[in-house]
């Protein structure tokens, strides 16, 4: 079985020899030590944007305990954004106690993180090249407003998928809550959380009333067994 916590725009999915965190957010920190995440295998990248990358130098705890570098996924637009923001990390003669990274472009072949199988699915985020994430039964997007059907074809038989769900009215970059609704029903995903959501969305106990039975509105520490 694998284990996915929501932390806000990250999930850590864990196996039970292997931890992987999608994104590196804000307060990474804060949520490894909520979750009390003492080994942390890989982290994936999904794209460049700010709330997605700010928590990368606090990775540097776990480069130290684990006393190697961390591996790290991310495509080639989101590495050019890592090395430019976190320069530092990628110096060749680095500040004593920065953390070690050894850098993986992903590209569109599934690969193999400890024991678990993943799968990058390409979207898109308006124009930008979005890389969501599937985990044998478990699917994750975030940041995104459009999927190719080649795409699509690679989450269809997941039982679960998170998806980013903005707000009920469009969106520019992101799919609205009944584009996320429709998504799910086109692929027939039997369990969807709505996750990426917004101040706008409304109130969560009342917007739940109004889902279909099989999607959910995600929540900070939210837990899901695969």
């Amino acid at each position: 079985d694998s284990k996915d916590k929501r932390l806000r725009s990250s999930i850590l999915v864990e196996s039970s020899t292997t931890s992987i965190v999608v994104d590196t957010t804000p307060d990474f920190r804060t949520q490894m030590l909520r979750e009390n995440v003492t080994k942390l295998d890989a982290i994936l990248f999904t794209h460049p944007h700010k709330d997605h990358v700010a928590g990368m130098d606090d990775i540097r705890a776990f480069t130290y305990f684990q006393d190697r570098a961390m591996d790290v996924y991310a495509n080639e637009l989101t590495q050019e954004a890592l090395r430019r923001d976190f320069f530092y990390i990628f110096a060749q003669e680095k500040y004593p106690g920065i953390a070690s990274v050894n850098m993986h472009t992903v590209r569109h072949e599934s690969f193999i993180v400890g024991d678990i199988l993943v799968t990058p699915i390409w979207v898109l985020h308006l124009k930008m090249p979005v890389v969501g994430y599937r985990f044998g039964d478990f699917t994750y997007i975030t940041d995104a407003n459009k999927i190719e059907k080649s795409e699509k074809d690679k989450i269809r038989g997941s039982k679960i998928l998170v998806i980013n769900g903005l707000r009920k009215k469009e969106h520019i970059s992101h799919f609205n809550l009944q584009e996320a609704i429709d998504l799910s029903r086109e692929l027939q995903i039997p369990e969807t959380y709505i996750t990426h959501i917004s101040h706008q969305m409304g109130k969560h106990e009342e917007v739940s009333l109004e889902l279909p039975s099989h999607i959910h509105f995600s929540f900070d520490g939210l837990q899901l067994k695969v």
